[in-house]
């Protein structure tokens, strides 16, 4: 399928809806195969607008029968809906639909997962129940009544009580479709309360399967955390009696937001110490906190239309950003977002599928939940934030709020609060939203009589579809030290506006040491070079974490790159210096770990193709390994310190300190397990009493070539946890040996536990593969091959993960013609699929368009 066969969206062509809708009235019979919807709206004209048509959209249904007031008609039907002649005063639409949630294998609309009913309707996934005005400007309240025989039936909003096998529920909030939701099922039922700020009760309900219900303590406390956050920092109450989650083990994303029933992926509540690791825990921990906040912004005020996407999704990230960094270490979650950005975005954005954080057209919608709009547009926040300041940024959206309550909302509407507030132009800083490409700032630096001067430059690369592009307001924050460590400028908002400027400061006797880019106060690639004596001095130093980080960072990616490059040894003093860090008791553990790893390979690959090289994924991989064992070998002393003083013995729990602690000594394993041969690994592996010490010990284990008993014992220690299966999966492809990661991949796609059917378990192995560099890009071409059998029989199944995972091949143009060839043939062997869906179809597309 080309292009031409799937219609373009353009921002441009945006026109109000044709009608509005008053009130909206749903009736489930609820059959895993023949479920009949019952729908009743009350319709009026749009006065905004001048569109006369009515058409619904409608996929995959079985009308049964239509009327309008009461009267049957006949509707013109297609592929996408329906349309039918309709009176010019306010009239009621009613509608019988029979949909298959047993076949739905897409996971949108209405589906079955393990004999349970869910939905996921964001972003069109209402049209798959019953024929509608699918779209997010439009907003009504909902009645909704379910006929089931299962013991759970839910919906959004209030509920109205159960009689027999029927119940009831009521959203008194205008929502659009895509906030539908319904769950029927048999659940264990894990419950607690919240007394919001005004003294109202609310009952929270978490909604598991038999056996789970064991794993919802701590989502339970991180809700109950949320709703006390946004309070105090936000002013926002919740708005009903109830709020339910419900864990599905079959979803495409990590959890959706649905208006009083929030529906999750089961890895994004599930949690034990014996099950899950710590990064789980923190992921559960924000997850919760991001469709909490969304009852605010993403609910009570939405987005006009799907181009506005990171409205709703990059405010909220940045919300749970900032909750995250309260409940934690705030320098380490700083550093945490800002790997994650560079790892996902960036990359996004060097590459064939960068697109604006507001695109100005689409194909499918769905290959737009990405990095872009949710991670980039969260920085965009924060770079509001800091240009205006805490004070001005609280006045702004209250205004947001007051203003665009129950409203669906535009970039345009957002950015309004904040130049009337302040009174400043944002005009812009909106250019953020339209171009595409991560900024280049280039520092340079001189120093005469006194004054350090500094030249500062901004470039914006050409990205697909856009070149010449205007310069952004981009505040970067700086400090400077003297030689000796003391900060002799705090750290200062410097704001660029302009493709170049200057900037002094003055009265110094010696030149000061300057700390560019502080806590990354906006998403750039800084081009600027410290000297290696300075870069120590800011390693030790610096106010800054943030920075510190950076420079362990920057030294390693030097240190790497040198060795790939020249075949020279790694650098001694880089080294040293993070033995030095690994030591330092006065400095949090958390922050010590992340700064004694080394730049992933992926990272190498990048700062290579900077430099005009070509990247060799099996040169990385054998640099990265010598460089860790030469790390082994100089500090082995002082991780086996290290790892002593920080193991955790005892009960486990998941909080800052303690993840820390786990996190210090988990990389002292690893680094001891270069010389041990696995020993302290296997030891660890025996005698944890939880997974991250657990998995930890199990992957150094596989890592040293003994991990084949271990592998087995956790297997049958653990095969009826399937949240634990998945990283069993992941870990034996991630872990081992990259020449033989193919053919234990390929072997375990045949394991009894492998299902196309599961989100989780495919990006669990097929995914691990694809993340994994070594792996991915063998000479031979065995993982290209691998990865595009199995996307071509999942695009049948679940074209939306389909089209995600394969996302994995963005950066095919870094490597060498060989690799290109063989990755282009494996794209194309996808596209040729007969019957191939619009989701993977656009991907594609833009991947061979490279």
């Amino acid at each position: 399928m080309t292009n031409q066969d799937r219609p373009t969206i353009y921002l441009s062509d945006y026109q109000p809806p044709a009608f509005l809708i008053d009130h909206v009235e749903l009736e489930f019979k609820l059959h895993p195969t023949k479920t009949r919807v019952l729908s009743k709206i009350k319709f009026r004209k749009n006065p905004s607008s001048q569109e006369t048509d009515f058409f619904l959209f409608g996929e995959e249904l079985k009308l049964i029968s239509s009327q309008i007031n009461g009267v049957d008609v006949k509707p013109q039907l297609s592929s996408s809906g329906l349309s039918c002649d309709v009176p010019d005063t306010p009239f009621t639409w009613q509608a019988e639909v029979e949909i298959n949630p047993s076949s739905n294998t897409e996971l949108s609309g209405l589906y079955m997962s393990n004999g349970m009913f869910c939905t996921q309707c964001e972003p069109e996934g209402f049209r798959r129940i019953t024929y509608y005005p699918d779209r997010p400007d439009v907003m009504a309240p909902f009645d909704v009544t379910i006929h089931s025989e299962l013991p759970h039936t839910l919906s959004n909003g209030e509920p109205l009580g159960r009689k027999k096998n029927t119940s009831k529920w009521h959203d008194p909030w205008p929502k659009p479709s895509y906030l539908f939701a319904l769950v029927g099922g048999t659940f264990e039922v894990f419950s607690d309360d919240f007394t919001t700020m005004s003294g109202k009760r609310v009952d929270l309900n978490i909604y598991v399967r038999k056996g789970d219900e064991d794993k919802c303590t701590f989502a339970m406390e991180s809700l109950q955390s949320s709703m006390r956050w946004d309070e105090k920092n936000y002013n926002r109450e919740y708005d009903l009696s109830v709020f339910n989650i419900v864990a599905v083990d079959d979803f495409n994303m990590g959890a959706m937001e649905n208006k009083g029933l929030n529906i999750f992926n089961s890895s994004a509540v599930l949690a034990s110490a014996q099950t899950s690791v710590d990064r789980n825990f923190e992921s559960i921990e924000a997850i919760i906190a991001h469709e909490y906040f969304h009852n605010w912004t993403g609910n009570r005020i939405t987005c006009r239309d799907w181009f506005q996407l990171s409205l709703k999704e990059g405010l909220t990230v940045f919300r749970d950003q900032e909750f995250s960094a309260d409940m934690r270490n705030t320098d380490v979650r700083r550093i945490e977002d800002v790997k994650a950005l560079r790892n996902r975005q960036f990359r996004e954005d060097n590459g064939p599928l960068a697109h604006s954080v507001r695109p100005e057209s689409f194909i499918e919608i769905n290959n737009f939940y990405t990095a872009t709009v949710y991670e980039k547009g969260a920085e965009l926040i924060r770079m509001i934030k800091t240009l205006v300041g805490e004070d001005s940024y609280k006045v702004a959206l209250d205004l947001y709020f007051k203003r665009h309550d129950g409203k669906a909302c535009t970039i345009e509407d957002w950015l309004q609060v904040f130049s009337d507030t302040t009174g400043e132009d944002f005009n812009q800083f909106k250019l953020w939203y339209s171009q595409a490409g991560t900024p280049q700032i280039k520092v340079d630096e001189s120093f005469v009589d006194g004054t350090l001067i500094l030249d500062v430059s901004q470039s914006i690369p050409d990205t697909p579809g856009q070149k010449n592009k205007q310069p952004l307001v981009i505040p970067i924050a700086i400090g400077l030290l003297d030689t000796d460590g003391c900060e002799v400028l705090p750290t200062q908002i410097l704001t660029l506006d302009q493709s170049s400027q200057s900037f002094s400061f003055n009265d110094f006797k010696e030149k000061p040491i300057l700390s560019v880019l502080r806590k990354f106060s906006a998403p750039v690639i800084l081009k600027h070079t410290n000297t290696e004596a300075e870069q120590l001095v800011l390693l030790k130093h610096d106010t800054d974490m943030f920075n510190r980080y950076e420079i362990s960072r920057n030294l390693g990616l030097e240190s790497l790159v040198g060795m790939v490059l020249h075949g020279t040894s790694e650098k001694t003093v880089y080294i040293e210096s993070l033995l030095e860090v690994m030591e330092d008791e006065d400095l949090d553990p958390a922050f010590r770990a992340l700064c004694c790893t080394l730049p992933n390979q992926d990272e190498i690959a990048k700062a290579l193709a900077d430099l005009q090289q070509i990247p060799d994924p099996i040169e990385i991989h054998h640099a990265h390994k010598a460089h860790s064992m030469r790390m082994a070998k100089l500090g082995y002393s002082t991780f086996t310190k290290v790892y002593n003083k920080h193991i955790v013995i005892g009960d486990y729990l998941p909080n800052e300190v303690d993840c820390g602690h786990r996190a210090l000594s988990n990389l002292a394993l690893h680094y001891i397990s270069f010389l041990d041969n696995g020993t302290l690994a296997e030891q660890q592996f025996k005698n944890a009493n939880n997974m991250t010490l657990q998995l930890s010990a199990l992957s150094n284990l596989v890592k040293a070539g003994n991990g084949a008993q271990a592998l087995a014992k956790f297997y049958e220690q653990w095969r009826n946890e399937r949240l634990v299966i998945d990283k069993w999966f992941s870990l034996q492809v991630v872990s081992c040996d990259p020449e033989v990661a193919v053919s234990i991949a390929t072997t375990l796609t045949k394991h009894t536990d492998f299902t196309l059917k599961n989100p989780n378990r495919f990006r669990a192995l097929i995914g691990a593969l694809a993340m994994t560099p070594a792996a991915f890009h063998q000479p031979d071409g065995s993982a290209y091959n691998l990865i595009a059998n199995q996307l071509i029989a999942l695009d049948d199944l679940n074209p939306q993960l389909c089209a995600r995972v394969t996302t994995a091949f963005d950066t095919w143009k870094l490597y060498d013609k060989n690799r290109q060839s063989m990755i282009n043939s494996a794209l194309k062997r996808i596209a040729n699929k007969p019957d191939l869906s619009r989701d993977t179809g656009e991907i594609l597309d833009r991947l061979l368009s490279a």
